[in-house]
């Protein structure tokens, strides 16, 4: 009994410290490991270095569940799979004997839920290291934040919630998945192998268009040999769904747009689903959207397209793209001054009035007071682009470049929305002929539409004061967010995905910078 008593005894003072040898044994790893990084160091200190992962709990392992699951999702949302290296982590997690290699392992898989729940929400890239035109504010989330989060929400729950919620993203999901289907089934089949097709025409390049149109589903099953009425309309709905000149013609752009690849397409989707997650945040129950490559403007209302015009946007050439961003409309200017900007005045306008003082003499030139200066009086010689004292201004008048009306979101890139005496450029097929702002084709009704909200006759209203001639700022009573984006592939309200022309070539870049992070195109059966 005597030696039974002490076995015990010994027992019970034993177990303690091994245990205790244990803990310390893992929260020494977790500690060691943790230190590389501020906020997984910051998270595990705040929780006395316990297990969030590595446990036996069933919170744990419902928590590691859902990581893997996750992790083995992420090519469904377009995201660098390899890079999470899913398969190693679980190697190491089960090769793992020692409460070391487990404290270990567990910031390792912090680490790998941080780089997947980042991607997932805001993006895999930095937008501006792509292109410096996009100076697009990502809505980054505190890192520490998540494992907090996580740490009290339902494992699935809290991954399911990640992505953005909006209607477009989820559209995207669906015809990435589509497209992948039939990328596994060889895509649309053989490409027209001629530039040009006309109604009326016969021959094998017409029956290879026709089952091209088919395979896309824009032309119902048939048999014709012939570019006949049929396959005309076919032609002008791909024309209207990519932008085009719908005249049924299959011109040379209409048969690059019809021989892109299903690989190129899916490319441009899994390109907007980038984009859609470096905005994913409220937008605004009332905003404007522009569309760069897709030449339009939109007001949208509770998720609906309320007012929609074609746009001229910056030209592709110098420093004339128009750049991503959003930011809120606050005023309109009716009967506005066009203050030209310094790099017109100093690159366009200053080489031509060396060489004529008359040159450019609808715009008045002004000082540093805003006084108009005397042209005779200036010897424009002896200045250079840095040593040019004066501004330029064209005041309002219908020939004004701004129009008649400009709409207002101060930033610092100076562009804004506004009218414009060149209308004819509003029925080219592209419009990239800005200095960078961007061009309505319905300016009045676009003022209208904003004006709606706080005149009970806002044409009425917008017209008295455009009939005094005078330049005057109207302001909106309730701001409007207004966004600015990229997409060459985007959906309807009936979920039919569009697509349009990498006009700046930045989607492109986009694709590049996500193929070396891992991105990867997948053929999916089934």
């Amino acid at each position: 009994m005597m030696a039974l008593a002490m076995t015990a005894a010994a027992f019970l003072t034993v177990v303690p410290q091994t245990v205790s040898a244990e803990v310390t044994a893992f929260k020494q790893a977790v500690a060691e490991a943790a230190a590389r990084d501020a906020d997984i160091a910051e998270f595990y200190k705040a929780n006395a270095y316990g297990s969030l992962w590595t446990g036996r709990t069933g919170r744990e392992r419902q928590r590691r569940a859902a990581l893997f699951k996750a992790l083995s999702n992420a090519d469904h949302h377009g995201l660098p799979a390899a890079r999470y290296d899913a398969a190693g982590l679980h190697a190491k997690m089960k090769a793992a004997k020692t409460q070391r290699d487990r404290g270990l392992v567990e910031v390792e898989m912090s680490r790998t839920f941080l780089q997947y729940a980042r991607d997932l929400q805001t993006g895999v890239l930095v937008p501006s290291r792509v292109d410096r035109a996009i100076v697009r504010q990502v809505p980054y989330r505190d890192r520490t934040s998540y494992l907090v989060n996580f740490s009290k929400s339902s494992p699935s729950g809290f991954f399911k919630a990640l992505a953005p919620k909006t209607m477009e993203y989820n559209a995207l999901m669906k015809e990435k998945l589509r497209m992948e289907r039939l990328l596994a089934k060889g895509g649309w089949g053989q490409k027209v192998p001629v530039n040009s097709l006309k109604p009326g025409q016969t021959g094998d390049a017409v029956a290879i268009m026709r089952n091209r149109l088919i395979a896309m589903g824009f032309l119902k099953r048939t048999n014709t040999q012939t570019y006949d009425a049929s396959i005309q309309s076919a032609v002008q709905q791909f024309q209207l769904a990519h932008g085009l000149v719908a005249d049924g013609v299959a011109g040379q752009g209409t048969m690059t747009e019809l021989n892109t690849s299903v690989q190129q397409r899916l490319q441009s989707i899994i390109v907007a689903m980038e984009r859609e997650r470096w905005v994913n945040q409220e937008r605004g129950k009332r905003h404007i959207l522009v569309n760069i490559p897709d030449f339009t403007a939109k007001i949208i209302d509770g998720g609906k397209v309320t007012f929609e015009t074609r746009s001229v946007v910056g030209a592709n050439k110098d420093d004339r793209p128009t750049p991503e961003f959003s930011d809120v409309m606050e005023f309109m200017v009716i009967n506005p001054s066009w203050y030209v900007p310094r790099s017109i005045v100093t690159k366009e306008y200053l080489p031509a009035l060396k060489a004529n003082r008359n040159a450019v003499r609808h715009i008045e030139i002004t000082d540093s007071r805003g006084r108009k200066v005397n042209r005779g009086a200036v010897n424009f010689s002896q200045y250079t682009a840095k040593t040019f004292p004066f501004a330029m201004r064209q005041p309002p008048s219908k020939g004004n470049a701004l129009g008649l009306v400009k709409f207002m979101f101060p930033n610092v890139h100076n562009i804004y929305l506004h009218d414009t005496p060149a209308k004819n450029l509003f029925g080219r097929e592209v419009r990239a002929y800005s200095h960078g702002c961007v061009r309505l084709a319905d300016p009045f009704d676009f003022a209208y539409a904003l004006l709606a909200k706080q005149e009970a006759q806002p044409e009425k209203y917008f017209q008295s004061v455009l009939a005094t001639g005078r330049e005057t700022r109207v302001d909106l009573k309730a701001p409007v967010p207004v966004h600015l984006i990229y997409r060459t592939a985007f959906t309807t309200a009936k979920g039919h995905t569009q697509y349009r022309r990498d006009i700046y070539g930045r989607d492109a870049k986009i694709w590049n910078a996500l193929a070396n992070a891992g991105v990867a195109l997948r053929a999916v059966q089934g």
